[in-house]
């Protein structure tokens, strides 16, 4: 049972404060927790649970926002981390997006998600359509009427229509002139590389996207011309789990618009689309920089967005870095990003120039880690194909499938 939810922002700061049952906790714990987490150089954020002198801490941080939940007994682990992701899922779907000016302007609309989502401790309803039903997502007309009848109550008076029902993620009987639902394969990639230029961890985490509008309890099956490949899975509470697990089909009712169906992992990959190859020489008390990057093995479309970011070590005291292609940006904090965009085919990009150290360093001791982005339209370099979507109480269905993989965690180190 959680006792409380925190919302902090990035200097922990409390944005938002909800209480869950009678025994109140204080704030305090917000400190604590923030000065544990600046004195272990925020790598405290990192862990999921966290053991403090009264309570069990769980959190997890999205886009600069942490949401921290607590506990003075044990429960499961699992069902608390669940719970905070699928709050910060349903605020970043009504607010479009998550940042700590978007949830002050919306405080109204987050408490009452939160009442509805939990209940004394326990949680309630969390699926996002019936949250919708429940609860209209903001917009300017409501805003203006709030504030020129000072009414701000957003609470639909009438239960969802879906609540007594055996699937209570869908409405009774919606209807729809043309029966639509798309499917989008969205991956990322991890992977770290290490200072000679081996695959070190290779890794995809992706989702499968859907948005139906269909009329009816429609009740569609997924299947994918190669899921031995998949890994760790995780469903929406809507997917069969017993076909899946006998013949790795996905038999489902879907919920009316946008959903999660499920997530997946693809360990153990091979190769990565790009290369990066650093280069740092130190001595006299300068650096001398250098690097490339460009395709490694060709994924069959356009590799898109590509950037390199890096941190300056803070021995670091002038940087002069050009390309030969995109721009270089430093920042005030000595967060380096250099935006390539696409590569060129007629030259490979390189970055080069110097660093001049603090007065008394010869050499450099701490080098950089570098983080590198890409978007990749059109393929899933997962190498998972859906085979077909059928749906045979409907004739006339518009279906279509699309797939993108883009740069998670890429990190070359040196």
């Amino acid at each position: 049972m959680l006792q409380c939810i925190f919302i902090l922002s990035d200097s922990g700061e409390l944005i938002l404060e909800k209480q869950l049952t009678g025994h109140r906790v204080d704030r305090s714990l917000c400190v604590w927790f923030w000065d544990q987490s600046i004195s272990q150089d925020h790598s405290f954020q990192s862990l999921p649970v966290i053991a403090s002198p009264t309570h069990y801490l769980f959190q997890i941080f999205r886009d600069g926002i942490t949401f921290l939940a607590c506990s003075q007994v044990e429960m499961p682990t699992l069902m608390a981390i669940e719970f905070l992701c699928r709050v910060a899922d349903v605020l970043s779907d009504y607010l479009g997006g998550l940042n700590e000016d978007l949830i002050k302007d919306n405080f109204i609309i987050v408490y009452e998600l939160l009442d509805e989502m939990i209940d004394n401790g326990f949680p309630l309803t969390t699926e996002p359509s019936i949250l919708r039903e429940m609860i209209a997502p903001p917009n300017i007309v409501s805003k203006m009427l709030s504030v020129v009848t000072g009414n701000a109550y957003n609470v639909s008076d009438t239960l969802p229509s879906g609540t007594g029902s055996c699937v209570p993620w869908r409405p009774t009987d919606p209807k729809y002139s043309s029966n639509e639902v798309y499917v989008d394969l969205v991956e990322e990639m991890d992977a770290i590389v290490n200072r000679d230029g081996e695959l070190v961890k290779c890794e995809i985490y992706g989702k499968v996207q859907m948005s139906s509008q269909l009329t009816g309890f429609p009740d569609l099956t997924l299947s994918f011309a190669n899921p031995s490949v998949l890994e760790d899975v995780r469903f929406h509470p809507c997917v069969r789990f017993r076909p899946w697990e006998s013949h790795q089909v996905l038999s489902f009712v879907p919920p009316d618009g946008q959903f999660k169906l499920m997530s997946y992992r693809v360990k153990k990959l091979k190769n990565t689309p790009l290369y990066v190859k650093p280069q740092i020489t130190s001595d006299s008390g300068s650096c001398r920089v250098s690097m490339l990057v460009g395709i490694r093995s060709d994924p069959g479309k356009m590799i898109e967005s590509i950037t390199l970011s890096f941190q300056l070590p803070h021995c670091v005291s002038s940087a002069d870095l050009s390309s030969n292609h995109g721009t270089v940006t430093i920042l005030s904090n000595k967060i380096c990003t250099w935006t390539i965009g696409r590569i060129p085919r007629d030259k490979t990009p390189c970055l080069s120039g110097t660093l001049a150290l603090e007065t008394g360093l010869e050499r450099l001791h701490v080098y950089p880690t570098f983080r590198l982005g890409f978007k990749i339209m059109g393929i899933a370099l997962s190498c998972l194909r859906i085979e077909k979507l059928d749906l045979p109480t409907l004739p006339r269905l518009y279906k279509g499938f699309r797939a993108q993989t883009r740069a998670g965690e890429f990190d070359v180190r040196l």
